[in-house]
Formats: structure tokens, sequence, C-alpha cells
């Protein structure tokens, strides 16, 4: 095989683990923010559980603080690599609610509120529930 066709066929799927569940990590420790602080232009506590019990998520102010617990301190977790796959786990059972509670009537598109983010971000968390941190994480170095 030749070495042009070997570089294009290899993985270095520890890496590229790394980058998905850091931009991932990100995403989601922003909008947590949003939920609980009002960082970044979110409605706080106060907002988010009254919008949550709109939906009909009640109590209100218990899936605020969930959903937005969840995705700040996991996605947090997920930004360093510790305890990568609980975190997943988490924001991957946040996804699908968002999911199917929120957006799914609304269709795939972002543009008609659609689940198209909520979809794209539960690739990321379920690829990292599946493989794991990555190489460059707090969870490899401490297993190592």
């Amino acid at each position: 095989m030749s070495p042009m066709i070997k570089n294009l066929l290899s993985t270095r799927a520890g890496y590229g683990l790394t980058v998905l569940r850091i931009f991932v990590g990100i995403i989601f420790a922003a909008h947590g923010s949003q939920k609980l602080f009002g960082w970044f232009g979110g409605g706080g506590l106060a907002g988010t559980a009254q919008w949550m019990e709109s939906i009909g998520l009640a109590p209100g102010t218990l899936m605020a603080l969930l959903s937005g617990g969840t995705e700040f301190f996991a996605g947090l977790a997920l930004i360093i690599g510790l305890l990568a796959r609980p975190a997943a786990l988490g924001l991957t059972i946040v996804s699908l609610v968002a999911i199917f509670s929120v957006h799914i009537s609304n269709g795939l598109f972002l543009a008609n509120n659609g689940y198209e983010f909520a979809l794209a971000l539960l690739g990321g968390t379920v690829a990292v529930l599946f493989e794991g941190a990555g190489k460059l994480s707090a969870d490899r170095a401490i297993a190592n």
C-alpha cells in the first residue's frame, strides 16, 4: 500500500475525539451558564424555570437546575476530559430531552427552531460516550 493511501486511511481517533470533546464541552458549558447564571444573554435560573414550566417540564426550577447544571458541569468535565463518559451520558440525556420535548415538532432545520443543532451535539456526546475522552485528557492521565 502506498504511503499516501496509508496516511489517508490511518486514524488518530484519540486526538480527533479530544477536539470534538472540547468543542462540544464549550457549547454545553456556555448554554448551561445561560440557564444557571444568566451569562451570555441567558435567562438565568428564574427565567429558565419559567420557560421550562411553559413547555410542560415541571417543576420548572428543578428542571432548570437539572438541565443547566448538567450542561454547565458536564460541559466543563468534557473540556478537561475528566469523567468524560459519565459527563457524556448526562449530556446525551439532556440532548434527547431537548430534541423530543422542544424541537422535534419544528422539523430538522434550525431556522424553524428544529432539532439539527441538538442532533449534532447528540452525535458529539454519543461519540465521547462510546470512545472515551481521547488521548489528551485528564481521564487518560489518571488511568496511566
